[in-house]
């Protein structure tokens, strides 16, 4: 995994590191104590339940294999209530499981063997990300590439024009802007945007997101907003 000396010393975040492999575990400690990070750790899938609950960590380093209870289950018991964010290590490279780790909510997936450099600048990437999201659900002002949505003077902006949008699709574009990255299904969307359980066909959503989108393609050039087959919609910047 490599000998490289880190060098930064502030205060950055708690980090919970799930790996039952003692000699990678302390070595992930030290890279990360030496990198300000306050670091917890847990051998088991079960005892990392247990030390989440009780740290309410920044970030998890999750490894995959694990004894009593594997990554996967882990992972998917703290998606259950928690946004948390986790990377996930394993010794396997199979994309399968890459997929397969990001689909049920892991953040960012790393195979061993790996740098502690890359390891820490991982972290940091992820926990950047997070933050950002926060910051822009707090805003008031989206600002993307061609777009800016302003939710105090219901406006959007596209390419500096002004787009009349009337309020359900002015609130599903502002909301879904908010998560980027998000999949959200149409019964939640149209419980977040309608605010009261929809009695009628729940294609309504479908209708506002093509809306949207030709909006969106004319006076952008960019989409954003992306069908995930079988589960919804999210807001992407790169498409």
């Amino acid at each position: 995994m490599g000998k490289e000396v880190p060098s930064v010393q502030e205060h950055t975040g708690t980090i919970l590191v799930v790996e039952d492999e003692e000699p990678v575990r302390d070595l992930l400690r030290l890279y990360l104590e030496k990198e300000g990070f306050r670091v917890t750790t847990a051998e088991d899938g079960e005892e990392a339940l247990i030390k989440f609950s009780g740290s309410h960590p920044d970030l998890i380093l999750l490894d995959i294999m694990l004894p009593k209870m594997d990554g996967w289950a882990v992972c998917k018991e703290i998606r259950k209530q928690h946004a948390t964010p986790i990377i996930m290590l394993t010794a396997r490279g199979e994309e399968l499981d890459r997929v397969l780790g990001l689909e049920i909510g892991a953040d960012d997936y790393i195979t061993k063997p790996f740098s502690p450099r890359e390891m820490v600048a991982r972290v940091k990437a992820v926990l950047r990300r997070v933050n950002q999201a926060e910051e822009r659900k707090n805003a008031q002002v989206i600002t993307w590439p061609g777009l800016v949505i302003d939710n105090n003077a219901k406006n959007v902006e596209m390419n500096g024009r002004v787009v009349p949008m009337p309020p359900k699709e002015f609130d599903l574009l502002w909301f879904l802007a908010r998560h980027p990255g998000q999949v959200w299904t149409r019964e939640q969307l149209l419980q977040q945007i309608w605010e009261y359980d929809y009695l009628g066909d729940p294609r309504t959503v479908d209708t506002h997101i093509k809306r949207l989108r030709e909006k969106l393609s004319a006076h952008t050039g960019r989409r954003y907003i992306k069908t995930v087959w079988g589960r919804g919609y999210k807001f992407e910047v790169g498409n």
